[in-house]
C-alpha cells in the first residue's frame, strides 16, 4: 500500500463533527477531460464557499519567506522525490512529475515540552498515484485528515479542529499513540468525485490573503488562499473553529490558532454554490384568516454573497449568522399547493468570476414522528405523528425504512395514529410521509 494510505491508529477514537451535524465540504470537480498537463487529474475542486482551487503545480515562490539554496519557498506544495520528481526541472507528466501534489493543505502544531505533548495536524485534498509512482491511469484523490499526537499519560484526549472532534481512549502515554489518517475518496482510478464527500472542506484560507505572486515561468500573476512557508490565523471552518485544541487529563488544554496554508485560486468560471437544506410551511387557524409561516433554509457562501427568495413578493432577503455558510428566510405567505419556492445566491463581490445561482425547492409541510413504539408481547405497532398543516391536514402514511407500506394513520387534526400488528420481526425504522410532500424517520423503540 501506497505509504501515504496508511491508516493507523494506536488509540481508539471516536469522531463527531462539532455540533453534532455533518458539513457539506466541497461542491463540485472538474469533470474533465483530464490534461497530461495536470497528469490527468481533476484540475480544480469548488467548496461550498464558492473558492475554486487548481491542482497547485506552480513554482510561484513566496515574497514574505525567503527561501534557502536548493529550498525554494514555493507557494504550492511541491515535494521532490529523487528518481521521480525533480523540481528544478519542468514539471512533465509522466517523466517528471510529483508523486503527490495538492488542491488544498492546511497544517498546524502544538509543542509543549513541559506537559509532555508534541501535536501535528494536517488536512489535504491530495492527488497521488495507487503505485505510488506517476503511472497514467493510477490517478487518484482524496479528502484527508491526519492527527499525530505524543502524550504522557493514558486517558481520554479530545481533539477540535476546523473539520470536527475526534475523540482517543489511550491506553498509555508514549510516543504517537494518538495516530490517526483518515482519507475518503479513494476508489477506482481517475474518479475524482470521492473526495467530494470527506470531511475536508470549506477550504481554509489566511485571514490576510488571498497573496499574488509570479509564475516565473509563464511571468503570469497567480492568487493563492495563503503561503504554506509561514503559519496565520485562518478562517474558513465550517463550524468556527479556526483552531487546534487538545484536551486530556490532569486539566491539560492548550491550542493553537496558526496554520500554514497552500491553494492556488482558480481562474475558471463557477456558478454560486448553494444546497438546499429546507423549504417548510406551517398554518394554523386564525381569527379571520389563516396564519401561515414559511421557512427556508440553504447553505451558500456567506457574506459579502447574498442569498433571497426571488419567488416571494416582494423578494425576501436571507440571513446569515455567523459566517458558515447556513442561510435561513421566513415568509408569512399563505401558499398554495403544490408551491415552490426559488433561492437565488451570488457571491460575486466575494469572488468576481462566480455567477449566480437560482435553486427550485418544493415546499412542504414538516412532519414530525412523535412515537414509534413496538411491543414484543403484542406485535403491534404504534405510531403518533403530526403535520404542520393544522388548517388542511394532509393524508400521513408509514412506510419501513426499506419502502414496505405499513398503512395510513388516521384521526381528527394535525396529530394522527396508527396502531397495527407486524409479524415476525418490527421495522428498525418507521417513515411518516405526508401527501403534502413532507416526511420524518425514526428509530423504533422496542418495548416487551
Amino acid at each position: 500500500m501506497h505509504p501515504l494510505l496508511s491508516k493507523t491508529a494506536a488509540a481508539l477514537v471516536v469522531s463527531a463533527l462539532a455540533q453534532g451535524i455533518a458539513q457539506a465540504a466541497l461542491y463540485a470537480v472538474d469533470p474533465g477531460p483530464y490534461l497530461p498537463s495536470n497528469g490527468s487529474f481533476a484540475a480544480w475542486y469548488q467548496d461550498t464557499h464558492g473558492r475554486t482551487l487548481d491542482l497547485c503545480l506552480s513554482k510561484a515562490v513566496s515574497s514574505r519567506a525567503p527561501g534557502a539554496p536548493g529550498a525554494p519557498s514555493y507557494m504550492c506544495t511541491l515535494l521532490p522525490t529523487p528518481g521521480v520528481f525533480d523540481d528544478t526541472q519542468p514539471i512533465v507528466f509522466p517523466t517528471n512529475f510529483p508523486d503527490e501534489a495538492f488542491w488544498f493543505t492546511a497544517d498546524a502544531a502544538i509543542v509543549d515540552a513541559a506537559r509532555g505533548i508534541d501535536l501535528s495536524f494536517g488536512t489535504a485534498i491530495e492527488a497521488a498515484f495507487a503505485a505510488e509512482e506517476p503511472v497514467e491511469g493510477d490517478q487518484m484523490s482524496f479528502a484527508r485528515v491526519r492527527i499525530r499526537v505524543d502524550v504522557p499519560t493514558a486517558g481520554t484526549y479530545t481533539i477540535t479542529h476546523p473539520y470536527g472532534v475526534d475523540i482517543f481512549d489511550v491506553p498509555a502515554g508514549g510516543t504517537r499513540v494518538i495516530n490517526m489518517t483518515r482519507d475518503i475518496g479513494i476508489g477506482s482510478p481517475k474518479t475524482y468525485d470521492g473526495a467530494l464527500r470527506g470531511d475536508v472542506g470549506p477550504f481554509l484560507r489566511s485571514v490576510n490573503g488571498p497573496y499574488t505572486e509570479t509564475n516565473p515561468l509563464t511571468g503570469a500573476a497567480e492568487r493563492f488562499i495563503g503561503d504554506p512557508n509561514i503559519d496565520e490565523a485562518i478562517t474558513g471552518s465550517p463550524f468556527n473553529t479556526n483552531f487546534v485544541r487538545i484536551e486530556g487529563p490532569n486539566g491539560l488544554d492548550l491550542r493553537t490558532t496558526l496554520f500554514s496554508i497552500s491553494g492556488k485560486l482558480s481562474t475558471v468560471v463557477r456558478p454560486t454554490p448553494v444546497i438546499a437544506q429546507r423549504s417548510t410551511y406551517s398554518r394554523k387557524a386564525g381569527e379571520s384568516a389563516p396564519i401561515a409561516q414559511q421557512d427556508v433554509f440553504v447553505m451558500a457562501p456567506p457574506p459579502p454573497a447574498t442569498a433571497a427568495v426571488t419567488s416571494s413578493d416582494p423578494v425576501l432577503n436571507m440571513s446569515e449568522a455567523n459566517t458558515t455558510g447556513n442561510w435561513y428566510g421566513q415568509s408569512a405567505a399563505n401558499p398554495t399547493l403544490p408551491s415552490t419556492v426559488q433561492v437565488t445566491a451570488d457571491n460575486h463581490l466575494a469572488i468576481p468570476t462566480s455567477t449566480p445561482t437560482t435553486l427550485s425547492m418544493a415546499l412542504t409541510d414538516l412532519v414530525v414522528i412523535q412515537r414509534a413504539e413496538y411491543s414484543l408481547s403484542s406485535g403491534q405497532l404504534t405510531l403518533v405523528a403530526s403535520t404542520s398543516d393544522e388548517t388542511s391536514p394532509p393524508v400521513l402514511t408509514a412506510s419501513s425504512a426499506s419502502g414496505a407500506a405499513i398503512g395510513a394513520l388516521s384521526g381528527e387534526g394535525a396529530v394522527k395514529t396508527l396502531a397495527t400488528g407486524i409479524s415476525p420481526i418490527p421495522p428498525a425504522r418507521v417513515r411518516v410521509t405526508s401527501s403534502n410532500g413532507g416526511s420524518d424517520t425514526e428509530e423504533v423503540v422496542i418495548v416487551q
